[in-house]
């Protein structure tokens, strides 16, 4: 961002002022357009140039007839560059500053320009205890470029920070702004340029690529007219200890309803037996004849091992002899477990941890993995050389090289069992039809959450299975 911000002012000529009103346009317009009946703005301005933006939005809303009430925590007399002239333009605008009286009561809307994307510690004192006052008011609040206190690389707040309703962020995307904590921060996130140069963009390489919805199937292939369900690729989903058939039962659905042209399910006997009703479409098999397993496996184009697989003797047995093929495999909950317990390399595979279980694979803890989920997500796929999904909010897909996607769809009402079963056999299905592992744990990843968007509308809750239904 920084060299983003040094390349559109020293090298394509745009002023760092003109930025800044650019910023302040912008915000206010998404302002008046979320909040529209809003006449009394409360505006808390810091010290650096995201308090910059937080004068030059009251000296517009001003001009554009809304009272405002403007807070700040640095005195304007110690600013410098150009937060002290937009500063000092909000006066002559005849703006009022308050440094002491601090009361939001009236107000409709609160705009947060505290702090920006530099912040690098906990949040104390004064700009902490209006962080805290900005929260529990219970107005809508709107920040500039990125909540107060939130990390701009990690998503997670630095001991604080605004749970904004919405962020409106400019120039570059912040990758803290779609993973982490952030969902709890950030609200409606909406997002401008400015009119940043291209040759701005092309200067600097990102760290992370953000996917999009535009398009979402573009890379899936095409089914001819002509096509028979040999050539849509054929999924062995392999687990469903005792107790848990209901996981493999996910897999097996969610790879059909992918577009898998035949599934075969390496179950307990017992569930083999009981499951074939419930999905009449997958071909129900006793995983414990381990003969007959190698023979489905010679068969099958793509492995998808883990889903209720346990950890029993039988269990055990069958991951040693499925991680051990040269087929691609998409490897998921206690299949990752038995991994963290003996850690190894395969050829072609995929590897989709939520964060306990990332943990355990890199023996740390969940609070270390959240800390910087794409430094872990780097980390994992580097020492497993995998294709890497760390789930979660803001899912991430990394590979060997150090490459990551990031996911920005995705909902709370997936908090529920069975969403990484429904995930693994979308991401096998599409390995299956041919999508190298990068790809099809990306898009994988992206038809996953735009299917739980779908299902979930303004739900609380959804199941699994109703995710499954809603993949197209």
């Amino acid at each position: 961002m920084r060299e983003l911000d040094r390349l559109c002012i020293e090298e394509h000529g745009i002023a760092g002022y003109e930025l800044m009103q650019r910023a302040g346009l912008r915000l206010l317009a998404c302002l008046v357009a979320h909040y529209p009946d809003a006449e009394k703005l409360a505006i808390c301005c810091g010290g650096g140039n995201n308090g910059g933006d937080g004068y030059v939005v009251a000296r517009l809303a001003l001009e554009h007839g809304l009272e405002v009430r403007l807070f700040a925590l640095t005195d304007p007399d110690q600013l410098q560059g150009d937060a002290a002239r937009a500063a000092a333009e909000y006066r002559e605008a005849g703006g009022q500053i308050l440094r002491n009286d601090m009361d939001f009561d009236g107000c409709d809307v609160i705009v947060d320009a505290i702090l920006g994307i530099g912040l690098d510690r906990e949040v104390q004192g004064e700009f902490r205890q209006l962080i805290v006052q900005m929260n529990q008011y219970g107005a809508p609040i709107v920040a500039a470029d990125i909540p107060s206190g939130l990390n701009a690389d990690t998503g997670i707040p630095m001991g604080c920070a605004t749970q904004a309703d919405l962020t409106v962020s400019f120039i570059g995307r912040k990758r803290g702004l779609y993973t982490g904590k952030s969902a709890d921060y950030v609200g409606n996130l909406e997002f401008d340029d400015l009119g940043a140069p291209d040759a701005a963009y092309e200067s600097v390489s990102p760290d992370a690529w953000l996917l999009n919805d535009f398009g979402a199937r573009e890379k899936i292939p095409l089914k001819k007219p002509s096509t028979h369900k040999g050539e849509m690729g054929h999924v062995l989903v392999a687990g469903g200890d005792f107790s848990m058939s209901g996981a493999v039962l996910l897999t097996a659905k969610a790879t059909l309803m992918t577009g898998s042209g035949l599934v075969s399910v390496a179950t307990r006997r017992e569930h083999a037996l009981a499951m074939a009703g419930s999905l009449p479409e997958a071909m129900w098999a006793n995983g414990e004849d381990f003969e007959y397993v190698d023979q489905l496996l010679k068969n099958a184009d793509v492995v998808a091992l883990g889903p209720g697989l346990g950890n029993s003797e039988w269990s055990v047995q069958l991951w040693h002899r499925l991680t051990s093929c040269d087929k691609p495999l998409v490897l998921d909950a206690d299949g990752l477990n038995l991994l963290a317990e003996a850690p190894r390399q395969c050829h072609d595979w995929i590897l989709t941890p939520h964060p306990g279980e990332a943990a355990r694979l890199l023996k740390t803890t969940i609070d270390e993995i959240q800390k910087d989920r794409y430094q872990a997500v780097r980390t994992l796929a580097k020492r497993y050389c995998a294709v890497v999904v760390l789930k979660g909010s803001g899912s991430l897909i990394a590979n060997p090289e150090g490459e990551v996607r990031v996911c920005p769809y995705g909902n709370s009402a997936m908090a529920t069992a069975g969403m990484g079963d429904a995930l693994t056999g979308v991401i096998a299905s599409l390995v299956g039809q041919g999508m190298n592992a990068f790809d099809a744990a990306s898009e994988g990843v992206l038809n996953h959450a735009l299917a739980g968007d779908r299902a979930a509308h303004d739900r609380r809750q959804i199941l699994a299975s109703e995710l499954i239904n809603a993949l197209t």
